[in-house]
C-alpha cells in the first residue's frame, strides 16, 4: 500500500508540475526552422522540457514512386529530397541501381562522379554552417557561404544546364560529359574557395557570440551517437571515424588522398568545425581528381540497350535512334535480375543508401530510402532537453535537417 500511494503522490507532482508548462508551436512556418518542419516545445520558462518532432508537412512519397518511374525517370525525384546537394542524391540512387545490374563505370565516370559528390557537400555544408550563423546573428557570414553556392550553381548550370535540380546521372553513366569550359570553371573555383574559407573561419571561429550559442550546447556522445545511428558530420563531430569513402570506398576515392574530419566533443561547434574541416577535404579531393580526369568513354558501352545514347548518335545513326526509342519510349531494355541490393555513399550529412528489389522489369519492385535527415531529426529532443528557447535555432541548425527527406 505504501508503495502505491508514494506512485499515486509522484504521478499528481508530476500532473501539477506539467499544468504550469507551456505548449510553443515551432514551425512549420517559422524562418529559423530552415525547412517545412514542426517542432512542439514543452516550455518551463525558457527552458525546454521536451520536445516532439513533427513531420508530415511535404508529402512527397518518394518511396512508393520509386516502385512506379524506371530507373533513368527517378533521378528527377531524388533531386527533391535533399535538394541543398541533389547531385549527391542522383549519385546515391544510381550507384544502387548499377550495383542490383552490375555494372562497372568507366574510370572518367567514377572521377567526374566524384568531383561533383565533392562540390554537392562544400554546397550542402555551406548553406548549413551559413544557415547557423544567420540563426544566430551572423548575418555576414551567411554572405560569404551564399555567394560561393552560387558559383557552384554556375558550375552545374554549364555542365548540366540546370542550377538547382539537376537530375544529371543516369544508368551506366551521365548526361553529359564535362566539356572543357566546366573543368576551367572548376579549376577556378579550387584556386579561388580556400581564401574565402580562411575569411568565413576568422568571421565564427572567435566569435564571442557565436562561440557562447554554440560551445557546450547539443552534446551528443560517442556512445549516443552509435547507438541512436548516427552518421556523416554530426557523428564525426561525436568522436565517431566512420566515413563510407574510407571504410567501403566507391567510385574513385581510393586514389585519392583525403583525411576523415572528427571532433570528440559532439556540441554544435564542434558540428560547425566538422563542416568547415570537411569542405576542405572536398577541394583536396577535387583538385587531385580534375588534375587527373582519365580520358575515354563517360557511359559504359558493354550494353547499348542499358545506357542511353548520345544525342550526336540518336541524329545521325539508326541504332542510337532504336536503343533511344527502346529506352525511352517503349520501356524496353534493361534486364534487371530478381534480386535485391542496398547501396549507400557518404552524402553530405550522412549515410544515403537506397534499398531495391529487382523483378526483370526496368522499374524497381521495391525503392526503400534511408536518408540522413530522418534518422537525425529524431536526434533533436535528446539534445535539446535542458536547454534553453533561444538554444533551439542553434540545436536545429547544427543538425541540418531537411524536410524532403522526411516524408515517405
Amino acid at each position: 500500500m505504501p508503495v502505491t500511494a508514494a506512485k499515486t503522490i509522484e504521478q499528481l507532482a508530476q500532473a501539477e508540475a506539467r499544468d504550469y508548462l507551456w505548449t510553443l508551436n515551432f514551425g512549420p512556418q517559422h524562418p529559423a526552422t530552415h525547412t517545412t518542419l514542426r517542432l512542439v516545445l514543452m516550455l518551463d520558462g525558457e527552458r525546454v522540457v521536451d520536445a516532439i518532432p513533427d513531420i508530415g508537412y511535404l508529402h512527397s512519397g518518394f518511396e512508393k514512386i520509386g516502385e512506379h518511374l524506371n530507373y533513368n525517370q527517378y533521378v528527377t525525384v531524388t533531386d527533391r529530397m535533399n535538394y541543398i546537394s541533389p547531385l549527391a542524391n542522383n549519385i546515391a540512387w544510381h550507384g544502387a541501381v548499377e550495383k542490383l545490374l552490375g555494372l562497372e563505370l568507366t574510370p572518367r565516370c567514377k572521377y567526374l562522379r566524384t568531383i561533383l559528390a565533392e562540390l554537392a557537400r562544400i554546397s550542402d555544408h555551406l548553406l548549413c554552417n551559413g544557415a547557423v550563423g544567420l540563426d544566430t546573428g551572423a548575418f555576414t557570414y551567411f554572405l560569404y557561404a551564399f555567394y560561393q553556392r552560387e558559383v557552384l550553381y554556375d558550375i552545374f548550370e554549364t555542365l548540366c544546364g540546370a542550377r538547382f535540380t539537376n537530375s544529371y546521372t543516369r544508368v551506366g553513366g551521365v548526361m553529359y560529359d564535362a566539356t572543357p569550359l566546366v573543368i576551367e570553371k572548376i579549376r577556378a573555383f579550387v584556386k579561388s574557395f580556400p581564401k574565402t574559407l580562411d575569411d568565413m573561419d576568422r568571421l565564427l571561429n572567435r566569435n564571442r557570440i557565436f562561440v557562447d550559442r554554440t560551445k557546450g550546447v547539443g552534446i551528443l556522445t560517442k556512445a549516443e551517437a552509435l547507438s541512436r545511428s548516427a552518421t556523416g558530420p554530426i557523428a564525426r563531430a561525436s568522436g565517431v571515424t566512420r566515413d563510407l569513402r574510407k571504410d567501403e570506398p566507391y567510385l574513385a576515392y581510393e586514389d585519392f588522398d583525403f583525411q576523415v574530419c572528427c571532433s570528440p566533443v559532439g556540441d554544435c561547434f564542434a558540428r560547425y568545425l566538422v563542416r568547415m574541416a570537411e569542405m576542405r577535404e572536398s577541394l583536396r579531393i577535387v583538385a587531385q581528381a580534375i588534375e587527373n580526369l582519365p580520358s575515354g568513354p563517360v557511359n559504359v558501352l558493354v550494353d547499348e540497350r542499358t545506357t542511353l545514347p548520345s544525342k550526336q548518335d540518336v541524329y545521325s545513326t539508326i541504332e542510337g535512334t532504336i536503343s533511344h526509342f527502346e529506352l525511352v519510349m517503349a520501356n524496353r531494355g534493361f534486364t534487371v535480375p530478381h534480386d535485391e541490393c542496398y547501396g549507400a555513399i557518404e552524402a553530405p550529412n550522412g549515410e544515403l543508401g537506397f534499398y531495391l528489389a529487382g523483378d526483370g522489369t526496368d522499374v524497381a519492385y521495391r525503392a526503400r530510402c534511408r536518408p540522413p535527415s530522418y534518422i537525425h531529426f529524431a536526434l533533436f529532443p535528446h539534445l535539446i532537453r535542458g536547454h534553453t528557447l533561444s538554444d533551439v535555432v542553434a540545436v536545429l541548425g547544427s543538425l541540418n535537417i531537411i524536410a524532403a527527406e522526411l516524408d515517405r
